[in-house]
């Protein structure tokens, strides 16, 4: 299994992503890990991803595209993987089926979860940046440039709708179902 985890901020993609990697033996690539991973190593790509992050800038796409190959070239022929945290937008998207081939992922799973459902769990979090002028502030960015992946993974037929409310052993119920299924997973 080759797949992509989206969702809105608060739907539990962390949570899942341990989860179902757990559950299917799968690589966990969170584009985070592996940023910071390359930079305490001290590669090549590292020291480059390290000074944008120093100045507090974005790391580019190339570089990030750049470490999940020279990841994914590292893993078992038979591992599957899951990509966390990236894609983020569409181009994104589009530059990574150019990079490891349009047929590479067989599953994007969409965790769905309402507005005012987000709302109320990540100011239940109690994180000082979790204020709700934050949190709306957020989820307009999400649904700019990250929501739009859903259209463009739907249209290959690749989306695998679960519904993110409930406890977290029940939306991996339906995250696992829907993956087993092919389709959605709702309450």
């Amino acid at each position: 299994m080759q797949a992509v985890l989206l969702g809105p901020p608060g739907a539990g993609k962390g949570t899942q992503a341990e989860r179902l990697c757990q559950a299917h033996s799968l690589l966990h690539l969170s584009t985070g890990d592996l940023l910071r991973g390359a930079v305490t190593a001290g590669t090549d790509l590292g020291v480059e991803a390290k000074g944008f992050m120093d100045r507090g800038e974005l790391v580019p796409d190339s570089l990030v595209l750049a470490l999940l190959e020279e990841r994914l070239a590292k893993k078992t022929s038979d591992e599957g993987f899951l990509l966390d945290g990236f894609p983020r937008n569409v181009s994104q998207a589009e530059a990574l089926a150019a990079k490891i081939g349009d047929d590479t992922i067989d599953h994007v799973v969409y965790l769905k979860l309402d507005d005012d459902q987000i709302l109320q769990r990540l100011l239940k979090r109690g994180r000082k940046d979790d204020t709700e002028e934050v949190i709306l502030n957020r989820l307009s960015v999400y649904r700019a440039e990250t929501e739009p992946l859903v259209a463009y993974y739907r249209e290959r037929g690749l989306i695998r709708d679960v519904d993110a409310l409930g406890t977290v052993e029940e939306v991996h119920k339906r995250l696992l179902d829907s993956i087993t299924t092919g389709g959605a997973a709702s309450c």
